[in-house]
């Protein structure tokens, strides 16, 4: 039985699932945040019931945004309750993780590795230099290159964040006028969701074309097993939210070989190993492009679709590695050919510009009937809500598999079933 250090998680579906992998493990966690009531106030939407971050040995408080002290805290913790590996399920932390593994001689990706890949104008910058392919890109300090850099690249252009996650004020831009739009928002959003003060560098991109996929990676020794290729669907533009997602892909096969190739190459040259990873790639005309490197499993259910069909459980395989164990990645017969997620999304005409109240659900009953429906998430009524803008903005979703390839038309099936009322504007206006 091993003993996990958990710093910090997202409030999401990997919150669950994360301490669901530790426990089916036969292990233990105690969990380290700065803010116990962020996640006591918030949770997957259409889950209830104890959240299991509270399932944890020990919950103790410590300043998780200040290095040096968390550093200096976790020594003091380790030494009192004796960890065996350190992990993260949230994005803005998986580099301190790692330097908590560094520091306490436990096992884990290299440092500088994962913040690498969790600042994209770094990662961009090493895959460049090692030749893998990618959107031409500039990174911008200030207004004024922003506006040059825009000029050399040429419209229609992607304005990131090089810090933020789940799609947040990424914006397809056509012209100068969008563009300023843009990077006022980003500069009106000084602070992340967890109270750790963002870079003021902006990530300029040329627009990719073609079908976008995620690479579904295990990395130890040296040794990257592809597990699968996950097919992504994306909506909410000019916003780019991703809307479902399809495993395994459904592409031919030699453009399912290049997009995982390319992540490979992309995974050696930010140097992680020790890592379950997502990498995110375009397949263009030009051929595969990085979207993105994650060194942490998928979120959005895709484990799950994962789990569904190959019986490969991958949480569990980032339990395991943080331990410094090998993971089990032998593939199961499950009796699942694919497996496919949609999310439902506050949209349409009936929805006011300014937003409204969430009211009931029509057509639950007919979505949950139809077959191979294994989940049906819905977010309770009451909540505010506005035009998604973000992955952050899901009203519910949908998770289908089927015995051969037809998941993702059972889960769109299902998704058209269901219409959310609105019970009245924000602000109760008419």
């Amino acid at each position: 039985m091993g003993h996990l250090l958990m710093v910090e998680s997202w409030v999401g579906s990997m919150s669950r699932l994360l301490p669901r992998a530790i426990g089916e493990g036969g292990h233990r966690f105690t969990f380290l945040t700065r803010d116990l009531h962020h996640y006591l106030s918030s949770g997957p939407v259409g889950e209830t019931g104890p959240h299991p971050l509270l399932a944890a040995e020990n919950v103790l408080s410590a300043p998780t945004n200040e290095l040096p002290a968390l550093l200096e805290y976790t020594r003091r913790a380790h030494r009192l309750l004796g960890f065996d590996g350190v992990i993260s399920a949230c994005d803005y932390y998986l580099p301190a993780a790692a330097r908590i593994a560094e520091a306490l001689g436990l096992p884990g990706p290299a440092p500088e590795a994962v913040t690498a890949a969790c600042r994209k104008d770094a990662t961009r910058e090493r895959l460049a230099s090692a030749g893998v392919p990618g959107p031409a890109f500039a990174v911008c300090r200030d207004g004024d290159e922003l506006a040059d850099a825009a000029a050399r690249l040429g419209y229609p252009l992607v304005i990131k964040p090089v810090d933020l996650c789940a799609g947040m004020l990424v914006r397809r831009v056509a012209d100068e006028r969008e563009l300023a739009r843009a990077y006022q928002a980003l500069a009106a959003f000084p602070v992340n969701a967890r109270g750790q003060r963002r870079s003021t560098a902006v990530l300029l991109e040329e627009l990719l074309d073609g079908p976008e996929v995620s690479v579904e990676t295990v990395s130890r020794g040296g040794a990257c097993q592809v597990v699968g290729v996950t097919d992504k669907s994306l909506g909410g533009a000019p916003a780019f939210v991703e809307t479902g997602h399809l495993f395994p892909s459904a592409l031919p096969p030699e453009a399912v070989r290049a997009a995982a190739d390319t992540a490979v190459s992309a995974l050696a040259a930010l140097g992680l190993d020790q890592v379950v990873a997502h990498t995110e790639i375009r397949l263009t005309a030009r051929g595969p492009r990085v979207v993105e490197v994650n060194p942490r499993p998928a979120g959005n259910r895709i484990t799950e679709l994962v789990r569904q069909v190959t019986g490969i459980d991958l949480p569990a395989a980032a339990v395991e590695l943080a331990l410094g164990h090998e993971p089990d990645l032998t593939p199961g017969a499950t009796g699942v050919g694919s497996a496919a997620i949609r999310f439902l999304l506050p949209e349409g005409p009936d929805l006011p510009s300014g937003g409204a109240e969430l009211g009931a659900f029509d057509g639950t009953d007919q979505a949950a009937s139809l077959p191979g429906v294994r989940e049906l998430r819905l977010a309770e009524a009451g909540r505010p809500v506005t035009p998604a803008t973000s992955n952050n903005d899901y009203l519910g979703h949908v998770l289908t598999t089927a015995p051969d390839g037809s998941a993702g038309e059972r889960a769109g099936e299902a998704l058209s079933l269901l219409r959310p009322r609105w019970a009245a504007p924000v602000g109760g206006a008419a």
